[in-house]
């Protein structure tokens, strides 16, 4: 299993989908925070999903995630994602994107890169712990954000 990529502009400057469930049953959200590295002798990708969100709900209810990349012409569309609940509506069905199942949990079939997750870790980040001015940029009027660790079990690239 190998990436090879700008590690630090990956999630920052890319943007990913972040999605949990099943076929039947999953959400997604655009993530533009997010880190790969190792923990415990595994390769890893960390991600970080403000209590607030519907994907939330589905990371706790799950063992396994992912997190997929795309090509820059799909940013406007991960923009959309990440700005809708699909509490609220069905987002993937006006996304254009098509949901495909990828071990145990599900991607897009238009994403060039998935990396596949089995949960490891998750542990909330409590705003006592944060310093002050990051508080007041990030947490002033939003929920605070739970950290999760996966180990990455797959890597799967999109035929060019």
């Amino acid at each position: 299993m190998e990436l090879t990529t700008d590690i630090f502009s990956l999630f920052d400057r890319k943007w990913a989908l972040l999605s949990a469930g099943t076929e039947d049953d999953f959400n997604t959200m655009t993530i533009s925070w997010g880190g790969l590295g190792t923990i415990w002798n595994k390769p890893v990708a960390t991600v970080y999903v403000r209590t607030s969100r519907y994907t939330h709900e589905f990371m706790d209810r799950n063992d396994y995630f992912t997190v997929s990349f795309y090509p820059g012409e799909l940013k406007k569309t991960l923009g959309v994602l990440g700005t809708k609940s699909g509490r609220d509506m069905d987002k993937i069905h006006g996304s254009g994107l098509s949901p495909v199942r990828v071990k145990e949990s599900v991607s897009f079939a238009e994403a060039e890169i998935t990396l596949v997750c089995r949960k490891l870790f998750t542990q909330p980040m409590p705003l006592e712990k944060i310093p002050q001015d990051i508080i007041g940029t990030f947490y002033c009027t939003d929920a605070p954000h739970d950290m999760y660790i996966g180990e990455v079990v797959s890597v799967i690239r999109k035929d060019r």
